[in-house]
């Protein structure tokens, strides 16, 4: 079982943590989540992973600022400069020496450009392996829903309006029992081809437990963000880039411009997947994963068993 434990921050606000492997590994790896989820969304990936790495490399999850487990936060730092910050004091207190690899899904991702963009000093000591997930260095630049442009200006319209509402709700957190009344919506953002009713049921219980500070307070950067230059500095590191085809928040266009701006890294388009890459295709995840390590361990490691059960 993970061990659990917190990292306090300079403002007071408490990230929840799960580790496994030793303290002493050569790796750590350090995986982030999405905007509005929380750590499980990777538990297929630390189940495999924690079964084939050995003690070699420490893998370490953690729930945003005002996600899951973690405490909520002053409305001025719901931004993904704030969180740049934030993944460079976990990096201090639970990684403090060895090498680290980096995994982002959608705002963990962008967190990990901000980071870089922000602390570059910082970030190069440390950096030995990025892999981004379902994710993009351009804002909402190819953010279309999968519709009309038409249709697409009015839903972003609507979702900025509605996020400036909902950040001034603090610590409030949405119904679970709206939530699950929304859940056809939510499948259809979310998910590809195909959805095993599990996964829906994780990603609700995700938002639920994310603050409404945080589902609104976050929108306006993660639509302006841009680090395709950032990224370009990186071009040296092992890297992978991974989208669904039927991705409807970070379309292939996004994972295409990221792997251009890393050489290095091995794109992967995943026919009839979505934007919960991690969990609709998880041998995929799994192997980029681990063939980032192979580069920065300079030996093979190989997938251990998935556990098809979430965790609760």
């Amino acid at each position: 079982m993970p061990e659990q434990s917190e990292v306090r921050l300079a403002d007071g606000v408490r990230l929840h943590v799960e580790t496994s492997g030793p303290a002493d590994a050569e790796v750590t790896m350090i995986l982030l989540h999405g905007w509005t989820l929380d750590a499980r969304s990777w538990h297929r990936q630390l189940t495999a992973l924690s079964g084939a790495v050995g003690t070699a490399v420490r893998l370490v999850a953690y729930d945003a600022r005002g996600h899951g487990r973690s405490s909520c936060m002053p409305l001025r730092t719901a931004t993904l400069a704030q969180l740049g910050d934030d993944l460079a004091a976990v990096v201090d207190a639970l990684a403090p020496t060895g090498r680290i690899v980096l995994v982002g899904h959608s705002l963990g991702g962008m967190t990990i450009m901000e980071y870089a963009h922000r602390h570059p000093e910082h970030f190069a000591a440390r950096t030995a392996g990025l892999a981004f997930v379902s994710t993009t260095a351009e804002g909402h630049t190819h953010t279309a829903y999968g519709l009309s442009s038409r249709i697409t200006r009015l839903i972003r319209l609507a979702e900025t309006t509605g996020a400036g509402v909902l950040a001034r709700c603090g610590s409030w957190r949405p119904p679970l029992a709206l939530l699950r009344a929304l859940r056809p919506s939510i499948r259809w953002l979310l998910f590809g081809d195909r959805c095993d009713p599990t996964d829906i049921r994780l990603v609700t219980s995700s938002v639920a437990r994310a603050s409404l500070r945080s589902i609104g307070g976050f929108r306006a950067s993660i639509g302006a963000q841009h680090r395709l230059e950032t990224l370009a500095e990186l071009a040296h590191l092992p890297a992978a880039a991974l989208v669904g085809d039927r991705d409807r928040l970070t379309p292939p266009p996004c994972a295409e411009s990221i792997a251009a701006a890393l050489p290095t890294a091995e794109l992967t388009v995943c026919p009839g997947a979505g934007h919960m890459l991690m969990m609709e295709r998880p041998d995929e995840v799994n192997s980029a994963l681990l063939g980032v390590l192979h580069q920065v361990l300079g030996r093979p490691v190989s997938a251990g068993p998935l556990t098809p059960a979430p965790p609760a």
